[in-house]
């Protein structure tokens, strides 16, 4: 049996949470042909391994310069890092000549609790609505990037939003949707990182495969409903 190439994985932001916790899984599950072969901090620029893509966790800064060595040597970029400036997000967003992935939130399963969000505000239209989120004290964006998402789906103003800071929370989002006889309530919570982790493993081997252009948690939502049902 033939076996799979495997993918080397250039990890920026490796010594973060997500990075530590990325690094990880692709040593614990060899069967998904990934190997960390660089391991990156931003302001690094002498990077001398060859690598097949860039997956990067890392910061807003960090994420501008993984982009375009990604960019440079013609490779896949993933990232998962939130609160990136609107005018990077629009490079990204129009890139064309490689395969590039963002998401605020890699988990599938936020994804489509997003969309449950998304039909339930169409559902009752007239309720009031609140989202609150819990994340661990060493994150530095608040809201998080997945509470702006969310917030944008309900046509909330994201200064609505309310958030803690707890611990080592991974994460919490909850939306209430309220009326004066009855109150909905519907909750994510994250109690393990490997949650993103993993599916960025699953993302990065998906986005290898791509033809060059911007690609979201929706194209691999899709992938994911149709590769279910063969």
């Amino acid at each position: 049996m033939k076996r799979n190439k495997i993918i080397r994985v250039l990890l920026n932001g490796a010594n973060g949470k997500m990075g530590q916790a990325i690094a990880r899984l692709i040593q614990e599950n060899p069967q998904k042909n990934l190997m960390v072969c660089v391991k990156r901090e931003f302001g690094q620029t002498d990077i001398q391994e060859p690598f097949d893509m860039v997956i990067d966790f890392s910061t807003p800064v960090g994420a501008q310069e993984a982009f375009w060595l990604a960019k440079k040597h013609k490779k896949p970029f993933l990232t998962g890092t939130t609160n990136l400036p609107e005018v990077f997000l629009f490079q990204l967003q129009s890139e064309e000549k490689i395969p590039v992935f963002y998401a605020p939130n890699v988990s599938l399963s936020v994804y489509f609790f997003t969309e449950l969000i998304k039909q339930a505000c169409k559902m009752y239209k007239s309720y009031e609505k609140a989202l609150h989120e819990i994340h661990h004290v060493h994150k530095k964006d608040a809201p998080s990037g997945t509470a702006k998402r969310i917030a944008d789906i309900m046509d909330l103003p994201v200064s609505q939003v309310t958030y803690e800071r707890i611990g080592e929370t991974v994460g919490t989002h909850s939306v209430q949707l309220s009326s004066d006889l009855d109150e909905i309530t519907l909750t994510h919570k994250a109690t393990n990182r490997d949650l993103f982790a993993a599916s960025v493993l699953d993302i990065a081997a998906w986005l290898v495969k791509r033809p060059g252009g911007f690609y979201t948690m929706s194209d691999f939502a899709k992938f994911k409903l149709k590769e279910k049902k063969k």
